[in-house]
C-alpha cells in the first residue's frame, strides 16, 4: 500500500465551530476536547476525572494541547461547557475525519458497516434527554463511522433515515438488527449505491414465513439453494454452523433491491454435558451469489455483533458508561464521543486489548497524547 496520511485528530477538532462569545472564552473547545480524548485513552471517565488530568500530569503537557497560558479548565468549566456543546457539529465533523480515514485505509474494497443502538441507562435513570445513541461501526477496522442521539419521544425508526443520509454508502455492506428491517431502510441503502445484510424476524410476518417455508422443506430441482458449513470449537463448546441462500424469493418477497434470502442456523454442543442447543435466523440482502456466497454471509451476519463486543460492550466495562450519571445538557453525548474517538484511535493503532492498553497509557500519558497531536500515518 502506498504511504498515506490523515491530519491529526487536533487539527480535526479545530474545525468544529465554537457557539461561545469571544469575549471571556479562556479555553478553546478544539483543545479540550483533544484533552478529554487524552484523558479517556488514560482511563478517565468523565467530566471531573478528566480535571484532574490535568492536576495530575501538570504542566508538562499543556503547550501540546494548547493551555500554557491559562492552564487547564476547571472541573467546572469542564461540566459547562461540554454540556453546551453543539453534539450534531461535533458528530458531522468527526464523520468526515473518519471517511477520511477510511478512504484512506480501504481504497475501493469493500467495507462493512454494522448499524445498532446504544442506551446510555445511567444517564436514562437520571433523566437525560435523548440518552438512547444510534451507531454505525465499520467493525472490521474498528472505527466508529457516525453517531446520533434518538429522540425520547420516537425510536431507532425516528431517525434511520436521516442517519443513513449523513453517512457513505457507496461501495459499503450494511448491517443491522431486526428491529431496522424495513423497506424505507432497504430502499435508501440499495438507492445510494450500498448493499444490505438485513436479518428478518416476526416483525416483517410475510417475508419470514416465506423464507421460512421455503428453507424448511426441500428445494425443486431447478431452484437449488447455496450451502455452505463451518464448525468451530471455542471455550470448550463445538459450534456448527449451516449457511443456505437461495434466489428463488426476490420477486414474490418484493423488497427493494433483494438479491437472495439466506437461512443459517447454528447448533451449539457442550461436550462435558451433551446438551444441544440449535437457533436458526433467516435474512435477506442486496447482494447476488457472485457478490456473497453462503460463507460470505455467514460472515456478514456474525460480524455485525462486532459491534456490540468490540464497542457497546467495551464502552460499559472499561469506560463505565453504563455507570454514569451525566444528564445536565448533552455531556453524556460529549462523553460517548469522547470514548467512541479514543476507542477508534487505538483500534486504528493495532491497540484491540483496550483495558490494558488504557492502563499503559496511564502510566505514560505521552503516548496518548502523540495518538491526538500527531498525522496518521500508513504504508510505506
Amino acid at each position: 500500500m502506498a504511504a498515506v496520511e490523515v491530519p491529526p485528530l487536533i487539527e480535526i477538532l479545530a474545525e468544529i465551530p465554537d457557539q461561545r462569545e469571544s469575549q471571556g472564552k479562556r479555553h478553546a473547545l478544539a483543545g479540550m476536547l483533544a484533552l478529554g480524548c487524552v484523558a479517556t485513552l488514560c482511563g478517565y471517565q468523565n467530566p471531573n476525572a478528566i480535571a484532574e488530568w490535568g492536576r495530575n500530569y501538570g504542566e508538562k503537557y499543556a503547550s501540546l494541547l494548547g493551555f500554557e497560558r491559562h492552564g487547564y479548565p476547571a472541573t467546572s468549566s469542564w461540566y459547562r461547557i461540554l454540556g453546551q456543546v453543539d453534539v450534531e457539529a461535533v458528530e458531522a465533523v468527526l464523520t468526515d475525519w473518519c471517511e477520511r480515514v477510511l478512504a484512506a485505509l480501504t481504497g475501493q474494497t469493500q467495507v462493512g458497516v454494522r448499524i445498532d443502538g446504544k442506551i446510555l441507562r445511567g444517564s436514562k435513570r437520571q433523566g437525560a434527554i435523548n440518552s438512547h445513541l444510534l451507531s454505525a461501526y465499520a467493525g472490521d477496522i474498528g472505527l466508529v463511522l457516525a453517531q446520533q442521539g434518538v429522540d425520547d419521544k420516537t425510536n431507532e425508526l425516528g431517525v434511520i433515515d436521516e442517519f443513513l443520509l449523513g453517512l457513505a454508502l457507496q461501495g459499503r455492506v450494511v448491517t443491522t438488527d431486526a428491529l431496522l428491517t424495513q423497506h424505507n431502510v432497504a430502499s435508501q441503502i440499495v438507492e445510494h449505491d450500498g448493499d444490505y445484510v438485513l436479518p428478518v424476524k416476526e416483525n416483517q410476518p410475510l417475508t419470514y414465513e416465506a423464507i421460512a417455508y421455503w428453507f424448511e422443506r426441500p428445494a425443486p430441482y431447478d431452484w437449488p439453494n447455496g450451502e455452505a458449513r463451518v464448525c468451530e470449537k471455542i471455550h470448550g463448546r463445538l459450534t456448527q454452523w449451516q449457511s443456505e441462500t437461495s434466489t428463488a424469493l426476490n420477486h414474490y418477497i418484493e423488497w427493494p433491491g433483494v438479491a437472495q434470502v439466506f437461512n443459517i442456523t447454528c447448533q451449539v454442543t457442550f461436550p462435558k454435558t451433551g446438551q444441544m442447543r440449535t437457533h436458526t435466523r433467516y435474512g435477506i440482502t442486496s447482494l447476488t451469489p457472485d457478490q456473497a456466497s453462503p460463507t460470505g454471509l455467514l460472515a456478514f451476519t456474525r460480524r455485525h455483533w462486532a459491534i456490540e463486543n468490540s464497542l457497546h460492550w467495551v464502552r460499559d466495562v472499561t469506560f463505565a458508561e453504563d455507570r454514569s450519571t451525566l444528564r445536565v445538557g448533552c455531556t453524556h453525548h460529549v462523553m460517548a464521543i469522547l470514548h467512541n474517538l479514543a476507542l477508534s484511535l487505538l483500534h486504528l493503532h493495532g491497540f484491540f486489548q483496550i483495558a490494558s492498553t488504557v492502563r499503559r497509557f496511564a502510566a505514560n500519558p505521552a503516548l496518548a497524547i502523540a495518538f491526538v497531536v500527531q498525522p496518521l500515518h500508513w504504508g510505506e
